[in-house]
């Protein structure tokens, strides 16, 4: 799951820029979560402050290089990302916390983590509760 915050970078913004490098992570955690994307791989795209909801699904087109936002010789990556497609239904983190299969997944506790794994058994139930039919 990758974040942002819809008034700094949404998910319109991501379909209409198509492929969009995911910069500004300055986080440890999030950019080893960054640096394990495989070309290929797809998340969800989360609104946070504002929505605090699943949109979307992008996939990694580039994997891991350095991000061209840091300053020079800081060790931040970012990964290239393309829509994929919304989801039919946003999927909201109050529907999230509510769910008691999720219970555990990296949103809730790590709330300000703004690149995350989700596990396949996750991805399924978030997929459904979004309606998204993909991979």
């Amino acid at each position: 799951m990758v974040k942002s915050e819809p008034d700094a970078f949404s998910w319109d913004q991501q379909v209409a820029n198509g492929i969009e490098p995911w910069t500004g992570v300055r986080n440890h955690m999030a950019k080893a979560n960054l640096m394990a994307m495989k070309k290929g791989d797809r998340a969800f795209f989360y609104h946070s402050n504002i929505g605090k909801e699943i949109v979307g699904v992008v996939e990694v087109v580039r994997e891991a290089y350095p991000d061209p936002s840091a300053d020079a010789g800081a060790p931040w990556v970012c990964v290239d990302m393309k829509a994929v497609g919304p989801v039919p239904r946003p999927v909201t983190l109050a529907a999230i916390k509510a769910e008691p299969s999720l219970e555990g997944i990296a949103l809730v506790r790590m709330s300000r983590l703004s690149v995350m794994p989700i596990s396949p058994g996750h991805w399924k139930v978030l997929s459904k509760m979004g309606g998204w039919q993909g991979t």
